[in-house]
């Protein structure tokens, strides 16, 4: 089996490809196709960990889901996250090779072209579609030799492409035709068409400019899609939003502070709180901001060192410590469970420029940093306790280069799995107001979260929701309404035509 392509590429950088990407994915998955995401290289901090142990960006993740699918490295060969403005931890095929800056980077091309080309062969030959992402903008042109992830691989994919703009960024048609204009004949040739992105007005008023832009390129704009508030997706680097408010019916909602750092990185992890119409949810970005909330949660961070020295420099640490002490319960996942302890050490300098920093010193224990990153699934069963009355199924993911050492014995979360100190995967206080574990994605599952909440809330003196959140049944659903945006906002008769 070699599979059909196609990509979508877009103008610039946050314009909807991710999004299209899952969209469409969803739509030929309900057609009955075989199909699959693939982006050759992603720039992200929210990343997910493969069946395998393979670390690729959550956008594939998403996409895949949408596909019916596992997540596999074969989707995302190629992964830069951030660390520092200009360095970046390099994954690939989900295994980290080291940080680079750019120039590092770029030294590798054509081993990165191999690899990118490799996987992208694999993936053809195991589905009938392959629903290829761009990043970034096509016609970087100062960029253009380095290129892994655009046009480089439309050709290897022999692919029709979409260019996507955003018009509610401003001057759309000025961003497409500048971008088609920038391309090579043969790139002009494999653009199937345009689709115009986040319109909201008057669909009549918006036409004579298409018709205009039609007759300049002599392609189609093959959709217009409307802004949409309330579509639900999960997303790769920017935070959709810094408040979440429980539905008005809802009286003595949860109320919840997430700490924004700067190098935050999973924060899709909370989705299933800040999506939850019975939880109140906010970022925090000042310790001003800090109130009597029931939870404070430190979040993932790619840069736990620097994100900690920060918080102290904010004056955030003080105010947290302020908080818990007035009845705020505290929760830190990876990079936040970290900063729970007495210190964090970077003796490499493999994330920051600092050798180590104080924690919280909520826990008694110590975090080292090295080379070899940890990326696993995990699936575990909760320890009986005051906090889960009975045993539950629980399954994440690891992503971490710490290696922590307990000077104290806590109340484990879990159960200990194949000889490791349980401790490893999630400890709370003698008192049960602080919890901390390396797990991602545990949130995802229902039965556990609608249990620690539970507990959370009896601690408070909060009430039980009327209703409590299905947060699988609302993916689902999501995902079925970005299927839907497709069939009514872009034609795609041509498109299907196109692919047979």
């Amino acid at each position: 089996m070699t599979a059909k392509t196609l990509m979508i590429q877009g103008t610039g950088s946050g314009v909807g490809k991710s999004v299209l990407t899952a969209a469409f994915c969803r739509y030929f998955y309900q057609a009955g196709y075989k199909v699959a995401p693939f982006k050759a290289q992603n720039m992200a901090l929210n990343s997910f960990v493969t069946e395998n142990g393979g670390e690729i960006g959550r956008a594939q993740a998403y996409q895949a889901e949408a596909s019916g699918l596992k997540p596999d490295v074969l989707m995302n060969p190629i992964l830069l996250k951030p660390s520092e403005d200009n360095n970046s931890q390099v994954i690939v095929m989900g295994k980290p090779v080291g940080s680079k800056n750019a120039k590092d980077f770029y030294s590798r091309h054509l081993q990165h072209k191999k690899v990118v080309t490799q996987a992208l062969d694999e993936i053809k030959k195991n589905y009938e579609l392959v629903i290829i992402e761009g990043a970034g903008s096509p016609a970087e042109i100062n960029l253009k030799q380095w290129d892994l992830v655009n046009m480089f691989i439309a050709e290897k994919a022999e692919s029709p492409v979409l260019i996507v703009g955003d018009i509610d960024k401003g001057g759309v048609f000025a961003w497409l035709k500048g971008t088609y204009d920038l391309f090579s004949e043969d790139e002009q040739n494999r653009v199937l068409g345009f689709i115009i992105n986040k319109f909201r007005g008057d669909i009549e008023m918006l036409k004579p400019g298409i018709e205009q832009f039609e007759k300049m390129v002599g392609k189609p704009v093959l959709g217009v899609i409307p802004y949409f508030h309330d579509l639900v997706v999960d997303e790769e680097d920017s935070i959709p939003q810094r408040s979440y408010f429980a539905e008005n019916k809802v009286q003595n909602p949860l109320n919840i502070a997430v700490i924004e750092i700067p190098r935050i990185a999973n924060f899709t992890d909370l989705s299933p709180l800040a999506l939850d119409p019975n939880i109140s949810l906010q970022y925090i970005q000042h310790p001003s901001q800090l109130r009597a909330h029931d939870l404070i949660i430190l979040p993932g961070s790619k840069n736990t060192v620097g994100d900690m020295n920060y918080l102290n420099q904010q004056g955030m640490t003080k105010e947290i410590i302020k908080h818990h002490k007035s009845g705020s319960m505290i929760l830190g996942i990876c990079g936040g469970f970290q900063m729970l302890g007495r210190k964090i050490k970077d003796p490499d300098n493999l994330e920051s420029r600092e050798k180590e920093i104080n924690g919280l010193g909520l826990f008694d224990f110590e975090t080292t940093l090295v080379p070899e990153k940890l990326t696993r699934q995990v699936q575990l069963e909760t320890v009986i306790s005051n906090v889960f009355p009975e045993r539950l199924h629980c399954e994440g993911y690891e992503i971490h280069m710490g290696r922590t050492t307990f000077g104290s014995i806590y109340q484990a979360l879990f159960s200990e799995l194949n000889g490791e100190n349980a401790m490893n995967f999630g400890i709370t206080n003698q008192n049960g107001t602080v919890f901390g574990t390396y797990l991602h994605g545990f949130l995802d599952n229902d039965l556990f979260r609608n249990n620690i909440l539970r507990y959370i809330r009896n601690e408070k003196g909060l009430p039980e929701p009327q209703k409590l959140f299905d947060y699988s049944e609302f993916r689902k659903r999501e995902l079925n309404r970005l299927a839907d945006l497709v069939k009514t906002s872009i034609n795609m008769e041509i498109i299907e035509r196109r692919l047979h």
